[in-house]
């Protein structure tokens, strides 16, 4: 445990010893649905001086307050890849959290994009789970450091809506190792207070009553201090408790039904002696040692909002915006990903006409909130739908911002539909550039959208996507293509178009979508962005896709593709993307040179079935080489580390172990330095149960995207 997590336990335990049976399980009891101030609430305890907990949604923003931002999604947060940047996200959002007095943050969102079309893959941080756990991990750091709880969610193998609560995602031990639990081992390493357990079984057990994953990978192999809560209502029985969760939310077995698979029932389990009573105190002091790990239990902001009631007495409209717009400006500029730019048509110089064409430039015919949740694909896209949203405090259309960039000296022509082809092309025809925004949206399955229920039904672009583009490419040479989507779109029929000159991945940005797409279209922001998941030229081209259809109670989700996602299954293929994993441009250039490697990975014992071991997490690799930026603008540069490890490993080709954002001016160089752990260079021995290096020679590969390498080099194990 780490000296954090120790001090808490102290206090933790001392006031457990305070506690009656009934008071531990009211801890672990949330008060039902809709029963108080916030999404999940659980009951005070006046012995203890414990005000119970508020927890709320959501990854990007207070769900269901107003005097609230509206950040960017994980999704953009990735893209930047910038750990400066998604630990001020994080910072940002907490101090919300905390403005509104809510102790329980329910962020951040960790599932991997392994089927591109799944639902919710825009409140998480990508395709890979190397960039998954780093942001996750600066994530966490940032809500927490000012006192708030973060969640880890949702654990695990929760990748598609589809059937979330009726399937059985089976996959391996050492995939699950690897691929999809390595980022909430990221997670346990920043201290995070809470995991929430998911919908879907796991190889044939309910995520949240999961004996292995929880008591034996979460709690026993990443020794996980703090508490498991479910998803809401995704608690299947008492006994669950004994099988590794802490705490149920909302609390009722079903919305609104009165009845709780814990309270009185748990009560009466240990009464029983089919729940021991140490296992109600360890409960107990895993929630109460989170509470007292971030200071909760001095001087912290009561609730002043209710979810429910935005009229409601305890409702006084705290605002807790501060500042936070600058840098949700800044995260949304810095994670638009440039994919192409032919001859130099972006940064834009002074155009003396803009055509501007599509629905997603303009605002929505409802309002920036008209839809419940974000449930419609109606004007910008700044975020997807579901639990993982928050209201709109203002939104700023591509359309404004780029009017007020532009200035008087521009004349701006735009057609706000579609659908309407003829004067899509009437507004792009003989303008010094044409500008045509396409959607793709997504969420969680409760909501259908245009017949989409959560997850997409295809990777195409909404509402005639492709014939919109290829309208305005006909009537203008110098076609710019922004995109906001969810996630990856086929763009086979337009990206190689005479007349598309530039595309700009927008991705989800929030409320200030408008002006971080004009600071990059303007040149005000050098693109930085890269892409945090690969664009394949077919929904066929993946490892993976949504399962639709089912004729079972319980569906079964082989993941077959084992370690193989994103671009580790098109690397081992030798498919080749549209735009791979890390790609995006610049409006400058960057060289590398200069590898150097040094270290070994001899010394020291050999690891405990710990994965906290600190002989796994040493450093013993660094790997040095110089940028340069031999271009004429400042720009920041994203060099990337993958690994290759020896044949035997059976691994994947390549795999991202490094990254850095760097801010470099023109015409100068900067020595950039990464590091290596043996837990990086290590496999899953699923015969051992232990984490080992593989022994020959481990590539490594530094560059530009996971295909454009720069610089190679090697070492030997």
């Amino acid at each position: 445990m780490s000296p954090e997590w120790t001090a808490a336990y102290v206090k933790a335990k001392a006031a457990v010893a305070k506690l009656s049976l009934q008071d531990k399980v009211n801890l672990a009891t949330g008060v039902g649905w809709q029963k108080g101030n916030c999404v999940g609430n659980t009951p005070a305890i006046s012995s203890i001086s414990f005000p119970g907990l508020c927890l709320q949604d959501g990854p990007l923003g207070v769900r269901f307050a107003d005097g609230i931002s509206a950040f960017t999604a994980g999704i953009n947060v990735a893209a930047t890849f910038s750990r400066d940047l998604m630990r001020k996200n994080g910072q940002a959002l907490g101090a919300e959290y905390r403005g509104k007095g809510i102790h329980v943050g329910l962020a951040p969102m960790m599932n991997l994009h392994r089927a591109p079309a799944g639902g919710r893959n825009w409140e998480g941080f990508g395709g890979d789970p190397y960039l998954q756990g780093e942001a996750s991990y600066e994530v966490i750091m940032g809500i927490q450091s000012v006192g708030v709880q973060a969640t880890a969610k949702h654990y695990i193998n929760n990748e598609q809506e589809h059937f979330r609560t009726e399937s059985s995602s089976n996959v391996d031990d050492r995939t699950q190792h690897e691929i999809y639990a390595a980022p909430f081992l990221r997670s346990v390493q920043a201290n995070v207070a809470a995991v929430m357990c998911s919908y879907n079984q796991i190889n044939g057990s309910y995520a949240c009553e999961n004996d292995k994953m929880l008591n034996g990978v979460l709690k026993g192999e990443f020794g996980f201090p703090g508490y498991v809560m479910s998803d809401w209502q995704a608690t299947h029985s008492t006994g669950s408790v004994n099988k590794g969760l802490d705490m149920t939310m909302p609390g009722d077995i079903t919305f609104g039904s009165g009845t709780t698979y814990f309270g009185a029932a748990l009560v009466n389990a240990v009464q029983s002696g089919t729940v021991p009573q140490s296992r109600v105190d360890d409960m107990a002091l895993r929630i109460l040692a989170a509470w007292y790990l971030l200071g909760q239990d001095s001087g912290y902001p009561p609730v002043n909002f209710n979810s429910w009631n935005l009229n409601s007495p305890v409702n006084t409209h705290v605002n807790v915006q501060g500042n936070h717009k600058d840098l949700i400006r800044t995260i949304g500029a810095a994670s638009t990903v440039l994919l192409k730019n032919l001859n130099k048509v972006l940064p834009l110089a002074s155009p003396k006409s803009i055509g501007i064409i599509g629905n997603g430039a303009g605002p929505g015919s409802r309002g920036p909130n008209g839809y419940s949740d974000r449930g419609g694909n109606d004007g910008v896209l700044g975020m997807g739908w579901g639990s993982g949203t928050a209201d709109y405090p203002y939104l700023i259309t591509p359309l404004a911002a780029i009017t007020a960039k532009a200035g008087s000296g521009a004349t701006i022509s735009s057609s706000l539909s579609d659908t309407d082809l003829n004067a899509a092309a009437k507004a792009a025809s003989g303008k010094d550039v044409a500008l045509v925004f396409i959607t793709a949206d997504s969420g969680e399955g409760y909501i259908t959208v245009e017949g989409h229920a959560g997850d997409r039904n295809d990777l195409q672009a909404w509402h005639g996507g492709d014939a919109l583009v290829a309208k305005v490419a006909s009537v203008n040479s110098r076609t710019v293509v922004v995109v906001n989507s969810v996630g990856p779109i086929n763009m086979e029929a337009w990206i190689n178009h005479v007349n598309v000159t530039a595309v700009v991945w927008s991705g989800l940005p929030g409320q200030e979508a408008g002006n971080s797409l004009a600071d990059v279209l303007f040149g005000i922001y050098n693109p930085s962005g890269r892409l945090p998941y690969t664009i394949g030229k077919s929904v066929n081209d993946y490892s993976a896709k949504v399962i639709y259809s089912s004729s079972s109670s319980i569906l079964q989700l082989p993941y077959s593709d084992g370690l193989f996602i994103d671009y580790r299954h098109f690397d081992k293929n030798n498919i080749a993307p549209r735009f791979e994993f890390g790609f995006g441009l610049s409006y400058t250039t960057f060289q590398y040179s200069g590898l150097s490697i040094s270290g070994s990975t001899s010394g020291g014992s050999a690891p405990t079935a710990s994965a906290l071991d600190p002989w796994l997490h040493t450093k013993v690799i660094t790997i040095s080489f110089t940028v340069k930026n031999s271009g004429t603008l400042s720009g920041n540069e994203v060099p990337q580390l993958y690994i290759t490890l020896p044949a035997s490993a059976q691994s994947a080709p390549k795999n991202l172990k490094g990254f850095d954002n760097i801010n470099i001016s023109a015409g100068q160089s900067k020595v950039v330095t990464m590091q290596l752990s043996r837990y990086d260079l290590a496999i899953w021995n699923v015969v051992t149960q232990r984490w080992s290096i593989p022994t020959g020679t481990i590539g490594l590969s530094v560059g530009a995207s996971s295909r454009d390498v720069r610089l190679t080099g090697s070492f030997t194990v």
